[in-house]
């Protein structure tokens, strides 16, 4: 199965334009250089920003801002200042079932991300705080390797809204087909690709069986990327070889860039104190619990009651697209903050009452149109108000749709928009 992944873009154009190992280890370096290699990084670099809209990632960046100005900007270890062979070492030492191969490929990730990337990684650390117990319940359960939780860096930021150009969706960043297989609900109204528990198990089931079928984890992430298929057919085309480094021609010009930024991921994440990057104190509750509605329920009264305000609610349940709980058609998580859960009790009655008198009297139309649902009528339309900053990639994730449709809803002829400009989404 086909899938797409946000993130990997100037990793794979980078990986794809050469593939050489480390001076020292066999043959002589090589690289992408010059206005090329700036034009490859700058893109990439502003594909990453705009996955940093959603409320967690700028909650955790103004955190991180802050704290970095009241304590001073720690030093940070060049990249190029560090010998390969001591990023080779360490890569080697890293206990681990899956291989850290280090060569000219996975060096430029590595680069990619401590140079230009480095404040963003910041974030990254601070978010994996939040995230990483999720995703390593649901490796274990399914006895996947636990630094496969890196992917999510690699394929959405982590960012659990974030939508591809291709339609993948979640921190998993899974297609509509592959989801479904997998025993995601996706509608109008729910996504639960976008639902950390679920799309977490839903991965480790997913790489589980890949594994089963290639008996080898770097091929098992790749084909995550583009499919068993697709490896199965670099496999032949290779002379029937089974090692990633070996087919790597024969790939997809995606997967060979995706699985090397694995490894970088995996490196920066493990030894990011050596380069001077840190996780930020976090003051956003990291303390969450769950509960299971059983009645329809209205995102505006669940913050009307609990004061836990919409972007956060949002946040916490990214899986429901049109600020809507259907309770009354099955039982469904709700995430909040833990000190919010009494004002859950204690209200919930009063919501539920609130949330039927608001359909009785209004219908569907109570039910938001802003997160991704489809219009409730034809000629009907979704219009969002551009803030100061924003761009139409960063628009287009928030509503779950391409800059291309966005365009072409709008009569645009190119990326520029303006502060105020009202751009129909849906």
């Amino acid at each position: 199965m086909r899938r797409a992944s946000l993130l990997v873009f100037g990793f794979c154009l980078l990986a794809s334009l050469v593939f050489f190992p480390i001076a020292g280890m066999g043959q002589q370096r090589g690289g992408v250089g010059g206005e090329e290699a700036e034009m490859l990084a700058a893109r990439f670099v502003s594909d990453y920003d705009s996955l940093l809209n959603g409320y967690l990632m700028r909650r955790y960046a103004d955190l991180s801002r802050r704290q970095k100005a009241a304590a001073g900007e720690p030093p940070v270890v060049i990249f190029d200042q560090v010998p390969d062979s001591v990023i080779a070492r360490r890569l080697r030492a890293m206990h681990t079932v899956i291989p850290m191969n280090y060569n000219e490929v996975v060096r430029s990730h590595i680069r990619m991300y401590l140079s230009r990337m480095a404040s963003r990684m910041d974030v990254m650390l601070t978010l994996a705080e939040f995230y990483a117990p999720v995703f390593e319940e649901a490796l274990a359960r399914w006895n996947v390797p636990e630094e496969i939780k890196y992917l999510t860096i690699v394929e959405s930021a982590m960012n659990p809204e974030a939508t591809s150009r291709k339609g993948a969706a979640g921190l998993w960043q899974f297609m509509y087909p592959t989801g479904k297989m997998y025993g995601l609900e996706v509608n109008s109204v729910i996504d639960e690709r976008r639902d950390t528990y679920k799309a977490s198990d839903a991965a480790a089931h997913h790489l589980h069986d890949l594994h089963g079928i290639f008996d080898d984890w770097l091929l098992a992430i790749a084909a995550y990327n583009c499919g068993a298929g697709n490896v199965n057919k670099a496999i032949a085309r290779s002379g029937g070889k089974r090692n990633f480094w070996e087919i790597y021609p024969w790939l997809p010009r995606e997967t060979r860039g995706y699985v090397p930024a694995f490894i970088a991921a995996t490196y920066v994440m493990t030894y990011y104190p050596e380069h001077g990057l840190r996780p930020a104190k976090a003051a956003i509750p990291l303390r969450t619990d769950t509960v299971m509605i059983e009645k329809n329920l209205l995102f505006c009264h669940v913050t009307q009651y609990t004061g836990v305000g919409i972007e956060e609610l949002r946040a916490l349940n990214p899986q429901y697209r049109a600020d809507f709980i259907p309770g009354d058609e099955g039982s469904y998580p709700l995430c909040l903050p833990t000190e919010k859960m009494n004002d859950l009790i204690g209200w919930a009655d009063t919501m539920f009452a609130a949330t039927a008198d608001s359909l009785s009297r209004a219908g569907k139309a109570a039910i938001p149109q802003v997160r991704g649902a489809k219009a409730s009528a034809p000629g009907s339309g979704v219009y969002h108000r551009v803030k100061k900053g924003e761009t139409l990639s960063a628009i287009a994730s928030k509503h779950g749709t391409t800059v291309q449709r966005l365009k072409k809803l709008n009569g645009l002829k190119s990326d520029r928009i303006r502060e105020g400009q009202r751009l129909r989404v849906r």
